[in-house]
């Protein structure tokens, strides 16, 4: 088993992804407890922001990790479900991508592991799941700052995120399974 060192966890890009993690108890508390959508709105924003810097340090300093690429799409989905969650409270919804959202990371976490224990590769996100992930943002960010946004453009925003979302749930699903089966190919024809 590789040994993880030091290095590879005190990175730029991973703490960034855990400031990610310690922003959402401050976003729950803006927007539920104190109500101040216009702040709550600024740290969504910088959350997305350290994210995209994040993979961009990473990729641009050679500081990838197999722990950055297991944390940045951790703290991406908790932060993704809090907002929703938080939303719920005003848009009922927001249910449908928050209840898919967990479907979909809970299926491809499994699948994920498994690929993870047959090819011990762990793989980073493809194209679909940084749409996927910026027009989440979008659209939480939207019915943050637009109080009194009205139904029909609630439900074509959050539309639109779902099917992104099944779309990329399904290109992640055969990305690991042609994983899984082109590893256990292999070890065939090692054999």
């Amino acid at each position: 088993m590789k040994q993880i060192t030091r290095k590879q966890i005190f990175t730029i890009p991973n703490f960034l992804s855990f400031l990610r993690l310690c922003m959402i108890p401050l976003i729950i508390w803006l927007y539920c407890a104190q109500k101040n959508y216009v702040l709550t709105a600024v740290v969504l924003v910088l959350s997305g922001l350290t994210d995209t810097i994040d993979g961009f340090i990473a990729r641009r300093f050679n500081m990838v990790t197999d722990l950055g690429k297991a944390l940045d799409p951790i703290a991406d989905k908790l932060t993704q479900a809090s907002v929703m969650f938080c939303l719920l409270t005003r848009f009922q919804m927001m249910l449908v991508p928050l209840l898919l959202l967990i479907f979909k990371e809970v299926c491809n976490g499994i699948m994920s592991l498994f690929v993870i224990k047959k090819t011990g590769k762990v793989c980073g996100a493809d194209w679909h799941g940084k749409v996927c992930t910026w027009l989440l943002y979008a659209m939480m960010f939207l019915h943050i700052v637009w109080f009194d946004i009205s139904r029909q453009w609630s439900t074509a925003l959050i539309s639109i995120c779902v099917i992104m979302m099944t779309v990329s749930f399904a290109l992640y699903m055969v990305r690991n399974y042609k994983m899984l089966t082109k590893e256990v190919t292999n070890n065939d024809n090692a054999a």
